[in-house]
């Protein structure tokens, strides 16, 4: 079984708490090291030319026989062929995931690397992969392979933000990224201090006035961020994180990272963003590296082209669970827009202009610049209305399935979908994975709606560059929003057909929840540090053979975070037993100020949390921490620390332990929050308490923070629906019980550069000390 594996082989790249191995737990072993080296090193600069002389030989020949293989099949001989024939797509040009063509490509090379025998067959394609094969299309199958293979759990890639920087950060910063040079940059920094080191002229309502701009100056923003005129960060010579306190205090890492040049570059999207309309103003949540890598990973995690059994993924509900994911989102980013004001995701439509337009500023790797969209763009002028017509009515058709009740497949079975658990046929068709229920009416509507947006027709083979065509692209556009409000809407149109839940089937006999309190609620922006070190325009040093990685080069950026908090429940039991809690964060007042009913919001309630738990007969006060939400990851290790530990490991110096790992699937922390109000933005919090039904089976040393468990059936804690109890129509008469609680609460934001803008008199100088209480567990 998938878990047996992970308890032999759960790996820790280093996530803080203490870079010393307990005596009581196993380290990594020189072959585990000898292959993680060999995954980081492999998708270093991966849009360069392999440099590492080692790689370069393992790659010398594709291994092709089917004797290496579990299994080989037309994915595979077609993937041999293109290759033969000089058909596969170049390397430089741009890969979507979602161009038809392009995937079919993907999915050979995917199976090439997933079914290989052993190691060194692995290890010997992907070497000539990286040297053959189109650099988006070679991490795509690496990184899918990386996840799904069962011998490999622990290993893991950096984060998709630091192999290819360019889909995350705008063409501004990676055009300057890609050309700095510390020689060059200093003396071209001297030559402008002398220019503009100068009295500056302002005119303020008419009345000339003069001020000195030497120590600080209005262009020089990014002395807000503490970084100085070289690219230095002035203070603090380590990358800023939310749990930097833990990397900085222990003496191993800063051995480990003292001999390391390491240069800053500030990114600021309230600055470099052209505002197109309201939706420009919620770049720093649209744009965010966690929220868009996030969805990445759940569509790498749960590819529509992996079937279930061979997968595993079944086990997981994997079309419920893409479905409620998509909810999800939209319920989260309503919630953002609520904070500004705004009101709901805007319809959309076939038929007429969209409102929004959208221009991500990003480029491809190949320098080629990501495409745009006005305002009020109609989407008809596309043309392809054969791919429209196949898109339509694929809606039609499942629309009509609903409606019906039921649906008759090709060789005469009747599936009922009158029944709650048929949603898992509805997410597998609306994700057009292959595990739709009719594989003879099956249809790529789902890829074929991206490629409508993105102009790119059924047999195209190159494509230009759209934030539609790859997953970590896409939820930066309004569009997204508003096209898979269609997707939600299959999902709530299915749930409809079901009664609400009434008293009986809600209450937990024998429980009550007396008492709810939530801790205080502050939202803030933080300075965070990415790694972006792929980006360096210079040469790769080697010592002796051994890559020498002296430079790194991160990308400064204010984000969304928010302080800890943690709640309080009482709950008062008849008897000792096992429960499950729910505890959900909805809005409570719609953008005009005006209560929303419940049956209309239980549309926008985010699941924030879930777990088993066993009260004990009489009063029960139960504490949980949002650092302990099932589901949220803190910020990860970056690239750069993760490769000195491994290499330290590798050299004999330090003993890598195999009990700390950064999930890949993990929701960000610092996200679950809506931005709040300086005067508090009022929401409520939901808590109810279920008895625990058994239906999945808990393993003590099942722990979220070190292993996703995709494929392994033990994700989620019972079988109830996902969203469970919004995901049926709420009846007010019947849906509060004893053991469901709601709690009025407010969000308060902290701006924490008022400091700076309000008779701030120590220009030019970074205030780390305001940041530190941020920065440090002790702040509460």
């Amino acid at each position: 079984m998938k878990l047996t594996i992970v308890l032999l082989a759960l790996v820790g790249l280093v996530a803080a708490a203490s870079v010393s191995s307990p005596k009581n737990v196993t380290v990594a072993d020189r072959e585990f090291l000898e292959r993680q080296k060999f995954l980081f090193e492999i998708v270093y600069r991966v849009e360069d030319p392999l440099m590492f002389e080692e790689h370069i030989k393992t790659g010398h020949t594709f291994v092709y026989d089917k004797a290496h293989y579990t299994h080989y099949d037309q994915y595979m001989e077609k993937f041999y062929e293109s290759y033969k024939m000089g058909a596969l797509l170049p390397r430089g040009e741009f890969f979507g995931a979602l161009v038809k063509t392009h995937l079919k490509q993907a999915y050979g090379l995917f199976n090439f690397f997933y079914y290989a025998k052993n190691w060194e067959t692995f290890q010997a394609n992907v070497a000539w992969a990286r040297i053959h094969v189109n650099e988006g299309m070679f991490v795509y199958a690496l990184t899918l392979a990386v996840i799904h293979r069962d011998d490999f759990k622990g290993l893991i890639l950096p984060s998709i933000y630091e192999i290819f920087p360019q889909y995350f950060f705008n063409s501004k910063f990676i055009y300057e990224a890609e050309k700095f040079d510390y020689q060059t940059w200093s003396k071209y920094i001297q030559y402008e201090k002398e220019l503009h080191d100068v009295y500056h002229k302002e005119n303020r309502y008419y009345n000339q006035g003069y001020f000195y701009v030497k120590d600080f100056k209005i262009y020089q923003w990014w002395r807000l961020m503490g970084l100085g005129e070289q690219w230095y960060a002035v203070e603090k010579s380590y990358p800023l994180r939310e749990n930097s306190y833990e990397f900085v205090t222990d003496d191993k890492y800063v051995s480990l990272m003292k001999n390391i040049n390491m240069f800053w570059h500030p990114v600021d999207y309230t600055r470099d963003i052209e505002y197109y309309n309201e939706h420009s103003a919620l770049s720093y949540f649209t744009e965010d590296l966690g929220w868009n890598s996030y969805w990445y990973y759940l569509n790498m995690d749960y590819a529509f082209f992996l079937d279930g059994e061979t997968f595993g993924l079944n086990k997981d509900r994997r079309g419920e669970w893409w479905l409620y994911n998509v909810d999800q989102i939209l319920s989260r980013y309503y919630f953002e827009r609520l904070s500004h004001g705004f009101g709901e995701i805007d319809e959309f439509s076939w038929n007429h202009a969209y409102e929004y337009g959208y221009d991500s500023q990003l480029i491809s790797y190949n320098g080629v610049g990501f495409s745009s969209r006005s305002n009020y763009f109609h989407r008809q002028s596309y043309g392809q209305y054969d791919l429209l017509n196949q898109i339509q009515s694929a809606l039609k058709r499942i629309y009509d399935i609903i409606d019906y009740g039921y649906y008759t497949t090709v060789d005469g079975h009747k599936i009922d979908m009158r029944k709650p658990e048929s949603i898992e046929y509805i997410g597998s068709y609306m994700q057009s994975n292959v595990d739709t229920f009719d594989k003879f009416f099956f249809s790529y509507w789902y890829m074929l709606s991206h490629m409508y947006f993105a102009d790119v027709d059924y047999n195209d083979f190159d494509a230009h560059p759209n934030v539609f065509l790859n997953f970590e692209t896409m939820m930066r556009d309004p569009l997204f929003y508003s096209f898979y409000k269609v997707i939600v809407d299959v999902y709530y149109r299915f749930n409809y057909n079901f009664h609400p839940y009434t008293h009986d089937e809600l209450k937990a006999p024998g429980v009550q929840v007396k008492d709810a309190s939530v801790s205080e609620l502050v939202t803030y922006f933080d300075l965070v540090d990415f790694d972006v070190t792929n980006l360096l325009n210079d040469k790769m040093v080697f010592d002796d053979g051994k890559f020498v990685w002296d430079k790194s080069l991160f990308a400064r950026q204010m984000r969304l975070n928010h302080k800890p908090f943690h709640y309080d429940l009482t709950v008062e039991s008849d008897k000792a037993q096992k429960v499950v809690i729910r505890t959900f964060l909805g809005p409570k007042f719609d953008e005009y100020g005006r209560i929303i009913p419940l049956k209309d919001n239980r549309m926008n309630f985010v699941e924030l949390d879930e777990f088993v738990y066993e009260v004990v007969a009489g009063e029960n006060v139960i504490k949980r921490s949002s650092e302990e939400f099932y589901w949220t990851v803190k910020d990860r290790t970056t690239y750069t620390e993760l490769y000195h530990y491994v290499m330290a490991a590798f050299d004999g110096k330090y003993e890598l332990p195999l009990d700390i790992s950064e999930p890949h699937c993990g929701f960000p922390d610092r996200l679950i929050l809506p931005k709040g109000w300086e005067s508090g933005f009022p929401v409520q919090f939901f808590f109810i308490v279920a008895p625990y039904d058994g239906t999945v089976e808990q393993y003590a040393n099942f722990d979220y923070t070190y292993y996703c468990g995709i494929g392994s059936g033990a994700r989620h804690v019972d079988s109830k629906p996902f969203g469970y109890p919004f995901d049926r129509p709420i009846d007010e008469s019947q849906f509060f019980v004893p053991n469901v609680y709601f709690k009025d609460v407010s969000i308060y934001h902290n701006d924490t550069l008022k400091q700076y803008y309000e008779n701030y008199k120590n220009y030019g100088h970074f205030d780390y000390n305001f940041y530190n209480h941020y920065y440090t567990k002790y702040f509460q």
